[in-house]
């Protein structure tokens, strides 16, 4: 099969520098001007930054705009199988045309100068967004906040922020204090920012900020409450209270996700129809996702296990995994796990140590950053799991069947990881 002509311009754009991430806002307020400014052409704003859960959160955002007839661009990262995935334009993936277009004006309006993928893909994305007519645009930091390459919208409808937790410390520092004040970096001069539950030391970091810029806060805990009961969600703002279906996407921190959401639509003015369609409508792949198709799929069918698949790569997001999985009907649980070799992966296993019978330890192909599945063993074995390495996921897949035939089997460790599995088994 022919190369499309959008991975082309996208592997060109990762010539144009160095490194993969160095974080200044220089080389977008650069590219944006020769580009006219798109970001100042775009449809009502909603910024999301935050270590976990700003994905769900604006999927579930997306739904309640959407099942009110309202339509919205959204723009995430990373993708998981096509780089289509991460433009989505009021409702609709971005296609190969219009994709291939926007690339190549960015890379001819950028010329020879350096520009990391992410800022000039990020252009790509303002720019098709900018002529695409839409009520709402959604925004996903990639990472970070403060000089991440989506905060260039000077005034955004709207900004949000996600439960914030130890991540990316080479680039965002070392403690939650350090890292809160670059997610709090997305707040705007008299902009109403949504808060997530926070720990009091982030908290207290997103305060002082919003009260330089007065920038109002709507924050849980403070402003609103959300609460499971009977089956049901409970949510409580100052205008009162909804008694909403669960949400569709499965894990007790999709509950605290969901407020957030929840306390966006009612700050945007929605009303009860678009938060029981941010509940009942929402998808997220890769977050706690059962695989039903695919070669994988049938081989764990074969002997009555089923297969689940979760991107998340740090100790938060591995908590949210075991009390996902204590949701679920009882039986032995092995995982498969790839990870790269810039998370915190002694975190992320510690959680796991007391819900799973044993881990499989691979690489994830085509990815130099990865950690080797020997390194990954280490990891697991320190924290407790029974753990051996194995060359692929299909070989790792066949040696859990055959010990423990009937079993749950999770993928886990990587978004990367998580890419993979989908482009055969999505």
């Amino acid at each position: 099969m022919s190369q499309a002509r959008s991975d082309i311009l996208l592997d060109r754009m990762m010539a144009l520098h160095p490194k993969i991430i160095d974080l200044t806002l220089d080389r977008m307020e650069r590219l944006l001007a020769a580009l006219d400014h798109p970001e100042r052409r775009l449809p009502p704003v909603i910024h999301a930054a935050g270590t976990n859960g700003k994905g769900s959160t604006l999927a579930m955002i997306r739904a309640g705009l959407e099942g009110v007839g309202l339509s919205a661009h959204v723009y995430t990262s990373p993708h998981l199988a096509r780089f289509h995935e991460r433009i989505r334009l009021a409702g609709d993936l971005i296609d190969e045309d219009l994709l291939s277009a926007m690339l190549d004006e960015c890379l001819a309006a950028n010329g020879p100068d350096a520009i990391t993928y992410f800022e000039i893909t990020t252009c790509a994305a303002l720019l098709a967004f900018s002529r695409v007519e839409a009520d709402f645009t959604l925004l996903e930091t990639g990472l970070g906040g403060r000089l991440d390459a989506t905060n260039v919208v000077d005034d955004p409808r709207l900004t949000v922020i996600t439960p914030i937790d130890i991540d990316h410390q080479q680039y965002l520092g070392d403690t939650l204090q350090e890292i809160a004040f670059e997610k709090a970096g997305i707040l705007k001069r008299g902009v109403t920012c949504v808060v997530g539950p926070q720990s009091d030391i982030a908290m207290e970091v997103i305060e002082a900020r919003a009260a330089r810029l007065g920038a109002p806060l709507i924050a849980h805990g403070q402003h609103w409450h959300v609460w499971e009961e009977r089956g049901r969600l409970v949510f409580q703002d100052e205008t009162g209270l909804l008694d909403l279906p669960s949400p569709a996407l499965i894990g007790a921190h999709q509950v605290q996700n969901a407020g957030t959401a929840l306390a966006a639509l009612r700050a945007l003015g929605m009303e009860e129809p678009a938060c029981t369609a941010a509940m009942t409508d929402a998808t997220w792949p890769a977050r706690m996702q059962r695989l039903t198709s695919g070669p994988l799929v049938d081989q764990a069918g074969a002997v009555g296990s089923d297969l689940w698949l979760d991107g998340g790569h740090n100790p938060a997001a591995a908590a949210a995994i075991v009390e996902s999985l204590s949701r679920l009907p009882s039986r032995p649980t092995h995982l498969i796990c790839g990870m790269l070799n810039t998370k915190d992966v002694s975190g992320f296993m510690a959680p796991l140590a007391g819900v799973a019978e044993s881990l499989h330890a691979v690489s994830i192909p085509g990815q130099a950053a990865t950690l080797s599945a020997e390194d990954t063993v280490a990891h697991a074995r320190a924290a407790g799991l029974r753990s051996e390495a194995a060359k692929s996921v299909e070989a790792a897949l066949a040696a859990i069947l055959a010990e423990s035939p009937g079993a749950r089997v999770l993928i886990c460790g990587s978004l990367y990881l998580a890419g993979v599995i989908l482009q055969e088994n999505g």
